[in-house]
Protein backbone atom coordinates (compact mmCIF):
# COMPACT_ATOMS: atom_id res chain seq x y z
CA UNK A 1 0.00 0.00 0.00
CA UNK A 2 1.30 3.44 -0.93
CA UNK A 3 2.25 5.64 1.99
CA UNK A 4 -0.08 8.71 1.93
CA UNK A 5 2.79 10.80 3.25
CA UNK A 6 4.55 10.24 -0.08
CA UNK A 7 2.32 13.01 -1.46
CA UNK A 8 3.93 16.38 -1.08
CA UNK A 9 0.52 17.82 -0.29
CA UNK A 10 0.26 15.69 2.86
CA UNK A 11 3.61 16.76 4.25
CA UNK A 12 4.05 19.96 6.24
CA UNK A 13 5.69 22.91 4.53
CA UNK A 14 8.52 22.79 7.05
CA UNK A 15 9.81 20.39 9.66
CA UNK A 16 8.77 20.87 13.27
CA UNK A 17 12.40 21.37 14.26
CA UNK A 18 15.32 23.09 12.70
CA UNK A 19 15.92 26.61 11.36
CA UNK A 20 13.17 28.54 9.63
CA UNK A 21 13.25 27.98 5.87
CA UNK A 22 14.61 30.74 3.65
CA UNK A 23 12.05 30.12 0.93
CA UNK A 24 8.72 28.37 0.45
CA UNK A 25 7.31 25.79 -1.91
CA UNK A 26 5.41 28.58 -3.67
CA UNK A 27 8.65 30.52 -4.20
CA UNK A 28 10.34 27.45 -5.67
CA UNK A 29 7.41 26.88 -8.00
CA UNK A 30 7.37 30.52 -9.16
CA UNK A 31 11.08 30.46 -9.95
CA UNK A 32 10.75 27.17 -11.84
CA UNK A 33 7.72 28.42 -13.79
CA UNK A 34 9.58 31.53 -14.90
CA UNK A 35 12.41 29.36 -16.22
CA UNK A 36 10.08 26.89 -17.95
CA UNK A 37 8.02 29.66 -19.57
CA UNK A 38 11.14 30.95 -21.31
CA UNK A 39 13.29 27.86 -21.85
CA UNK A 40 10.99 24.86 -21.53
CA UNK A 41 10.27 22.30 -18.84
CA UNK A 42 13.61 20.49 -19.15
CA UNK A 43 15.45 23.71 -18.29
CA UNK A 44 13.69 23.97 -14.92
CA UNK A 45 16.24 21.81 -13.09
CA UNK A 46 16.99 21.92 -9.40
CA UNK A 47 20.31 23.59 -10.19
CA UNK A 48 18.73 26.29 -12.36
CA UNK A 49 16.01 27.01 -9.83
CA UNK A 50 18.59 27.22 -7.05
CA UNK A 51 20.64 29.65 -9.14
CA UNK A 52 17.57 31.81 -9.74
CA UNK A 53 16.91 31.88 -6.00
CA UNK A 54 20.55 32.56 -5.14
CA UNK A 55 21.08 29.40 -3.13
CA UNK A 56 22.72 25.98 -3.44
CA UNK A 57 20.85 23.11 -5.16
CA UNK A 58 21.12 20.94 -2.03
CA UNK A 59 19.10 23.48 -0.04
CA UNK A 60 16.04 22.92 -2.25
CA UNK A 61 15.69 19.39 -0.92
CA UNK A 62 14.47 20.86 2.34
CA UNK A 63 11.27 21.69 0.45
CA UNK A 64 10.93 18.89 -2.12
CA UNK A 65 12.24 15.34 -2.17
CA UNK A 66 12.70 15.13 -5.94
CA UNK A 67 12.50 17.24 -9.08
CA UNK A 68 9.22 15.47 -9.86
CA UNK A 69 7.76 17.07 -6.75
CA UNK A 70 8.98 20.44 -7.98
CA UNK A 71 7.10 19.84 -11.24
CA UNK A 72 4.01 18.94 -9.20
CA UNK A 73 4.28 22.30 -7.45
CA UNK A 74 4.68 24.08 -10.79
CA UNK A 75 1.63 22.43 -12.32
CA UNK A 76 -0.57 23.05 -9.33
CA UNK A 77 0.43 26.70 -9.00
CA UNK A 78 -0.46 27.34 -12.66
CA UNK A 79 -3.76 25.44 -12.45
CA UNK A 80 -4.60 27.17 -9.18
CA UNK A 81 -4.24 30.58 -10.84
CA UNK A 82 -7.11 29.96 -13.29
CA UNK A 83 -9.78 32.66 -12.62
CA UNK A 84 -12.93 30.55 -12.78
CA UNK A 85 -16.00 32.29 -14.16
CA UNK A 86 -19.24 32.22 -12.13
CA UNK A 87 -21.47 29.33 -13.16
CA UNK A 88 -24.46 30.15 -15.34
CA UNK A 89 -26.54 27.02 -14.73
CA UNK A 90 -26.04 25.85 -18.33
CA UNK A 91 -23.60 23.00 -17.78
CA UNK A 92 -22.45 22.79 -21.39
CA UNK A 93 -21.78 26.50 -21.63
CA UNK A 94 -20.00 26.43 -18.27
CA UNK A 95 -17.76 23.54 -19.29
CA UNK A 96 -16.97 25.18 -22.65
CA UNK A 97 -15.96 28.28 -20.68
CA UNK A 98 -13.81 26.11 -18.43
CA UNK A 99 -12.23 24.52 -21.50
CA UNK A 100 -11.45 27.95 -22.95
CA UNK A 101 -9.84 29.05 -19.69
CA UNK A 102 -7.77 25.86 -19.62
CA UNK A 103 -6.66 26.49 -23.20
CA UNK A 104 -5.58 30.03 -22.29
CA UNK A 105 -3.60 28.62 -19.37
CA UNK A 106 -1.83 26.09 -21.60
CA UNK A 107 -1.07 28.63 -24.31
CA UNK A 108 0.49 30.89 -21.68
CA UNK A 109 2.58 28.05 -20.23
CA UNK A 110 3.31 25.65 -23.13
CA UNK A 111 5.43 23.36 -20.96
CA UNK A 112 2.24 22.41 -19.10
CA UNK A 113 1.17 20.22 -22.03
CA UNK A 114 4.25 18.04 -21.57
CA UNK A 115 4.11 18.15 -17.78
CA UNK A 116 0.45 17.13 -17.58
CA UNK A 117 0.88 14.39 -20.17
CA UNK A 118 1.97 11.81 -17.60
CA UNK A 119 -0.04 10.93 -14.52
CA UNK A 120 0.32 13.63 -11.89
CA UNK A 121 -0.78 13.97 -8.31
CA UNK A 122 -3.84 15.99 -7.32
CA UNK A 123 -2.98 19.13 -5.39
CA UNK A 124 -5.01 22.14 -4.20
CA UNK A 125 -5.16 23.73 -7.65
CA UNK A 126 -6.30 20.53 -9.35
CA UNK A 127 -8.86 19.94 -6.60
CA UNK A 128 -10.28 23.43 -7.22
CA UNK A 129 -10.54 22.64 -10.96
CA UNK A 130 -12.42 19.42 -10.26
CA UNK A 131 -14.71 21.14 -7.77
CA UNK A 132 -15.61 23.82 -10.29
CA UNK A 133 -16.25 21.27 -13.02
CA UNK A 134 -18.38 19.09 -10.74
CA UNK A 135 -20.33 22.13 -9.60
CA UNK A 136 -21.14 22.85 -13.26
CA UNK A 137 -22.45 19.28 -13.55
CA UNK A 138 -24.34 19.36 -10.26
CA UNK A 139 -27.81 19.16 -11.84
CA UNK A 140 -26.86 16.41 -14.29
CA UNK A 141 -28.14 12.99 -13.24
CA UNK A 142 -24.95 10.99 -13.64
CA UNK A 143 -22.83 9.05 -11.13
CA UNK A 144 -19.97 11.02 -9.68
CA UNK A 145 -17.36 8.75 -11.22
CA UNK A 146 -18.81 9.39 -14.70
CA UNK A 147 -18.59 13.12 -14.11
CA UNK A 148 -14.96 12.78 -13.05
CA UNK A 149 -14.26 10.72 -16.16
CA UNK A 150 -15.92 13.40 -18.30
CA UNK A 151 -13.75 16.12 -16.76
CA UNK A 152 -10.60 14.03 -17.27
CA UNK A 153 -11.47 13.42 -20.92
CA UNK A 154 -12.34 17.09 -21.43
CA UNK A 155 -8.98 18.07 -19.96
CA UNK A 156 -7.22 15.67 -22.33
CA UNK A 157 -9.06 17.04 -25.35
CA UNK A 158 -8.19 20.61 -24.40
CA UNK A 159 -4.54 19.62 -24.00
CA UNK A 160 -4.57 17.95 -27.42
CA UNK A 161 -6.16 20.95 -29.16
CA UNK A 162 -3.92 23.46 -27.41
CA UNK A 163 -0.88 21.39 -28.34
CA UNK A 164 -1.92 21.45 -31.99
CA UNK A 165 -2.38 25.23 -31.83
CA UNK A 166 1.03 25.71 -30.28
CA UNK A 167 2.62 23.46 -32.89
CA UNK A 168 1.17 25.62 -35.64
CA UNK A 169 2.32 28.87 -34.06
CA UNK A 170 5.85 27.57 -33.50
CA UNK A 171 6.18 26.12 -36.99
CA UNK A 172 6.28 22.51 -35.81
CA UNK A 173 3.07 21.60 -37.61
CA UNK A 174 2.94 20.20 -41.14
CA UNK A 175 4.06 23.00 -43.44
CA UNK A 176 1.99 24.41 -46.27
CA UNK A 177 3.92 22.48 -48.93
CA UNK A 178 3.26 19.14 -47.23
CA UNK A 179 -0.41 20.02 -46.82
CA UNK A 180 -0.65 20.94 -50.49
CA UNK A 181 1.01 17.67 -51.48
CA UNK A 182 -1.40 15.65 -49.37
CA UNK A 183 -4.34 17.58 -50.79
CA UNK A 184 -3.20 16.95 -54.34
CA UNK A 185 -2.94 13.22 -53.73
CA UNK A 186 -6.40 13.03 -52.15
CA UNK A 187 -7.87 14.95 -55.08
CA UNK A 188 -6.15 12.51 -57.46
CA UNK A 189 -7.50 9.33 -55.89
CA UNK A 190 -10.99 10.82 -55.48
CA UNK A 191 -11.04 11.78 -59.16
CA UNK A 192 -10.13 8.20 -60.13
CA UNK A 193 -13.15 6.85 -58.23
CA UNK A 194 -13.36 3.93 -55.84
CA UNK A 195 -13.52 6.09 -52.71
CA UNK A 196 -17.13 7.40 -52.65
CA UNK A 197 -17.26 8.04 -48.92
CA UNK A 198 -13.99 9.95 -48.95
CA UNK A 199 -15.18 11.97 -51.94
CA UNK A 200 -18.43 12.84 -50.16
CA UNK A 201 -16.61 13.86 -46.99
CA UNK A 202 -14.14 16.06 -48.86
CA UNK A 203 -16.98 17.59 -50.85
CA UNK A 204 -18.83 18.84 -47.78
CA UNK A 205 -18.34 22.53 -47.13
CA UNK A 206 -16.50 23.26 -43.91
CA UNK A 207 -16.96 26.29 -41.72
CA UNK A 208 -14.09 28.46 -40.57
CA UNK A 209 -11.45 26.95 -38.29
CA UNK A 210 -11.94 29.92 -35.96
CA UNK A 211 -14.58 28.04 -33.96
CA UNK A 212 -12.95 24.61 -34.22
CA UNK A 213 -12.10 24.51 -30.52
CA UNK A 214 -15.66 25.16 -29.36
CA UNK A 215 -17.13 22.75 -31.90
CA UNK A 216 -14.90 19.90 -30.81
CA UNK A 217 -15.45 20.56 -27.11
CA UNK A 218 -19.24 20.65 -27.53
CA UNK A 219 -19.24 17.40 -29.50
CA UNK A 220 -17.16 15.71 -26.84
CA UNK A 221 -19.49 16.91 -24.10
CA UNK A 222 -22.55 15.77 -26.05
CA UNK A 223 -21.02 12.31 -26.36
CA UNK A 224 -20.00 12.08 -22.71
CA UNK A 225 -23.24 13.27 -21.12
CA UNK A 226 -26.51 12.46 -22.89
CA UNK A 227 -29.50 14.78 -22.85
CA UNK A 228 -31.93 12.14 -21.63
CA UNK A 229 -30.05 11.78 -18.34
CA UNK A 230 -29.89 15.51 -17.61
CA UNK A 231 -32.30 17.33 -15.35
CA UNK A 232 -34.62 20.02 -16.57
CA UNK A 233 -32.89 23.12 -17.89
CA UNK A 234 -33.06 26.14 -15.54
CA UNK A 235 -35.39 28.81 -16.84
CA UNK A 236 -33.68 31.10 -19.32
CA UNK A 237 -30.73 28.76 -19.98
CA UNK A 238 -30.39 27.09 -23.36
CA UNK A 239 -28.68 23.73 -23.59
CA UNK A 240 -29.84 22.76 -27.06
CA UNK A 241 -26.65 22.30 -29.02
CA UNK A 242 -27.88 20.08 -31.81
CA UNK A 243 -26.57 22.59 -34.29
CA UNK A 244 -23.13 22.63 -32.68
CA UNK A 245 -23.54 25.92 -30.81
CA UNK A 246 -23.72 26.65 -27.10
CA UNK A 247 -26.50 28.83 -25.78
CA UNK A 248 -26.50 30.76 -22.55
Amino acid sequence: MTDPASSIWLRPERAARGPAPEFSRAALARAAIEIADVRGLQAATMRQVATALGTAPASLYRYVATRSELVELMIDQVVGAVPYEPLSGDWRADLVTLARQSRTMLMSHPWMIEAQGSGRQVGPGAAAYLEHGLAALHQVRRPGWEKLEALAILSGVVRLLAGAELAETTGAAVDARTQATAGAYLAHIVARGGHPHLAAALGDARTSDDDLFDRVVVRVLNGLIADDLSTATPEGASVSVADGTVGG
